[in-house]
């Protein structure tokens, strides 16, 4: 059975569809070849946007989260556009972004940001297919020493994420999903 999507998120789909969609041939960063790419970040960094996309993510996201982020670039715009404008309804939410290697010097490591040991967290990510780069993501925040709650994407394309996070024991939640842009999951 089909999710209804909330208004939020009939609002977050208007805007991928008119910002973020392109048609053509493309291959995926998992080497899969596909006729339609997104480009969420086109949705995540416009003010009506993230607008929208705030507003579908806090529906979703358990208030006992302490902050939200994940491996940059694709969680960027999402993870510090979300905390801001949680701020601004009275929830607080502290963002980070990982590293995809260590810095060496300065602030060490591969977390940038206000992440605390003990917080819970909500890795987000743009676009996913397969969902390596949120597993990485994973990862690190667990070596940092926080505990990842849930797995919150704007775009599931249908690959293998949700199968990743039931393995890691983290709840799912894509926001929108290939079904509800109209395409056919894991085209």
């Amino acid at each position: 059975m089909v999710e209804a999507l909330s208004p939020a998120r009939v609002r977050l789909r208007e805007h991928v569809l008119a910002h973020s969609l392109e048609s053509g041939r493309f291959t995926l960063k998992s080497g899969v070849e596909s006729n339609w790419f997104l480009d969420t970040k086109q949705t995540a960094c416009r003010p009506d946007g993230i607008l929208a996309l705030a507003d579908a993510a806090l529906e979703v996201i358990p208030h006992e989260a302490t902050a939200i982020g994940g491996l940059t670039m694709g969680a960027d715009a999402a993870a510090f556009g979300i905390a801001a404008i949680a701020a601004e309804r009275g929830r607080s939410l502290r963002s980070f972004s990982v590293r995809k290697e260590a810095k060496d010097h300065g602030i060490t490591g591969r977390i940038a940001g206000a992440l605390e040991p003990n917080d819970r967290v909500i890795i987000t990510e743009d676009t996913v297919t397969r969902g390596t780069s949120l597993m990485d993501a994973v990862d690190v925040v667990r070596t940092f020493g926080a505990d990842p709650i849930l797995i919150l994407v704007i775009v599931d394309r249908g690959g293998t994420c949700a199968a990743m996070a039931e393995a890691a024991g983290i709840a799912y939640r894509p926001l929108l999903t290939a079904a509800d842009l109209g395409f056919e999951p894991g085209t």
